[in-house]
């Protein structure tokens, strides 16, 4: 698979409540899509956290802190327990899409990761006759149908031509012996572009973030490495992260049901990006191209699953217009990276270029800031050739802004879903767990 972007075709229009007790630390795997690998699943510590969140409801079910270490290079892959004994599936972590699935091919040739519906005890299989299997349903990207068995079927597409269809079912997640989620509606997929599926945590209603009831969520992404056999490893939250008080917020914009805008997806974690630096220079960017139009276009989402950040053609035009001043004649003429990224070079000196162009800097006001150091600025696409990690959102067929993964490096970044807001903090992500 290429870049995994979620930014999704279709109009999700479903808000949702959330409150939680469960905090839950889990294993994450970060590795480039289009590599097979043979990963077996690490062992899962489970510890009782020592306090609650008091921004979250009282519940009988004491908070939990799985605890692992996760790798990176591309995509970030969690290795989650799921079933009735539990069967580990690997999931792409994608704070850009709702519906979760997992793999549950019936062919001879299985993905590894394929999961067995005949092995658990608590798998069901959503009938014809559920409410969400209606054609009008407004959570996928092609209505649900009936197939023969009269069960539920859905097909779900993304906006780089990567899908999954199969059967909608419930199934737990297995945490412990003591602790399992509720049945949660997944797609079991017989057919799929990937050999992974997918953990959808954005704030639709069927996300694993809406039915399990959490309430927030952070993660730590270590910068790449190019250096062979050497994958660097970060961390993953549900639940209170033990350093929460160091953060720096933003507020999520957020949507009315009502207000329907063809090019908007209300159920991503939108924020206010204000402007952009690069090296000293504010570059000339109306404020307001970060943010919806009467269409909805122009919205700047947080996506975990998205590899490169994307920029709409007026802020991609000025970033791309002030780089070419600074280094124009080394760039790499008529070379496009996955369709949508044509700030590249040739070479083996990337951290020239980087100090030529000078510091990235992604302005949210109030201080809060994202800042992309020189030195990490370009990424390697492989061949000797590097590229500024940032492409056009219109070569996606996409109106929005979308901050990829490889510029969260280095940061914890925070999902609070409760209090509506994503915050932000500089960390070494290569680290052992707080």
């Amino acid at each position: 698979m290429s870049l995994f972007l979620t930014f999704l075709y279709v109009f999700l229009c479903n808000s949702v409540s959330l409150s939680s007790s469960l905090s839950l630390h889990f294993p994450l795997t970060s590795l480039r899509l289009t590599t097979t690998t043979n990963s077996s699943s690490s062992s899962l510590q489970t510890s009782l956290a020592s306090r609650r969140n008091p921004s979250q409801s009282s519940s009988s079910s004491p908070p939990y802190s799985f605890r692992s270490n996760f790798k990176y290079s591309m995509a970030l892959i969690l290795s989650l327990p799921i079933g009735t004994p539990a069967q580990t599936q690997e999931l792409v972590l994608d704070t850009g899409s709702q519906l979760s699935w997992i793999q549950c091919h019936r062919k001879k040739q299985k993905p590894t990761t394929s999961f067995d519906p005949s092995l658990s005890s608590s798998f069901s299989n959503l009938p014809c006759s559920h409410p969400f299997c209606k054609p009008r349903i407004p959570d996928f990207t092609l209505p649900t149908t009936c197939d023969s068995n009269r069960l539920c079927h859905y097909s779900y597409f993304y906006a780089d031509g990567t899908y999954a269809e199969g059967n909608l079912v419930k199934e737990k997640f297995t945490f412990s012996k003591t602790q399992t989620t509720p049945p949660l509606i997944l797609g079991c997929a017989a057919e799929s572009t990937d050999d992974r599926g997918i953990l959808g945590m954005n704030l639709g209603r069927l996300s694993f973030i809406s039915q399990a009831k959490i309430s927030k969520f952070s993660y730590c992404i270590p910068t790449r490495s190019d250096r062979p056999g050497f994958t660097p490893t970060g961390s993953f939250y549900i639940g209170e992260n033990p350093i929460s008080r160091g953060f720096k917020y933003v507020s999520l914009l957020t949507f009315p049901q009502s207000q329907r805008m063809p090019n908007l997806d209300p159920l991503a974690y939108t924020v206010p990006l204000q402007g952009i630096r690069i090296g000293q220079k504010r570059l000339d960017i109306p404020a307001s191209v970060f943010r919806p139009d009467a269409g909805g276009s122009g919205q700047t989402m947080v996506d975990s699953g998205s590899e490169f950040t994307h920029l709409v053609d007026v802020a991609y035009d000025k970033v791309r217009g002030e780089i070419v001043k600074r280094v124009g004649p080394r760039m790499k003429k008529g070379y496009v990276y996955g369709e949508t990224a044509d700030m590249c070079f040739d070479g083996n000196n990337p951290m020239e270029i980087g100090r030529l162009i000078g510091d990235l800097v992604f302005e949210f006001g109030r201080g809060v800031e994202i800042l992309v150091e020189r030195q990490r600025l370009l990424i390697s696409v492989g061949g000797g050739v590097h590229c500024v990690g940032i492409g056009r959102s219109s070569m996606l067929g996409a109106a929005s802004n979308i901050i990829g993964n490889v510029h969260q490096q280095n940061l914890w970044v925070e999902f609070d879903v409760i209090n509506k807001r994503v915050g932000f903090i500089k960390a070494d992500c290569s680290r052992s767990l707080p």
